[in-house]
């Protein structure tokens, strides 16, 4: 359990970070002074790994996960959440689940009821 808490709080301060509205101006200035970070806090593969390292360094201070502090659940804790963030980031969107076929055809199951 401990596990999929760690997951979901790492896919949630990358979504924050990626695409929130409330950092739009801090990835803007980022951008604006490196063109190298700016890539990498757009990324959420990459925003993802750090955001896992950073929970890794907290997770002494929360009961939600208790992992022992070690270089090995470091490097493993971040990449689990650079994949799993990129994976999520993928499969979900602000309307719900999206799958993407072939051919540029993307279909999207949206949480909202659709307009006839």
């Amino acid at each position: 359990m401990e596990l999929l808490y760690f997951i979901l709080a790492s896919y949630g301060l990358t979504q924050i970070l990626v695409y929130g509205s409330i950092f739009q101006k801090q990835r803007e200035y980022i951008l604006e002074k490196s063109q190298w970070l700016g890539k990498l806090i757009h990324c959420p593969m990459c925003t993802g790994y750090w955001a896992g390292v950073f929970l890794f360094g907290i997770n002494d201070f929360t009961e939600l996960f208790t992992f022992d502090y070690n270089i090995a659940n470091l490097l493993i804790l971040g990449w689990l959440s650079s994949g799993t963030s990129y994976i999520l980031s993928i499969l979900f969107d602000d309307s719900g689940l999206k799958i993407t076929g072939g051919k540029n055809e993307t279909l999207e199951i949206a949480t909202r009821q659709k307009m006839l």
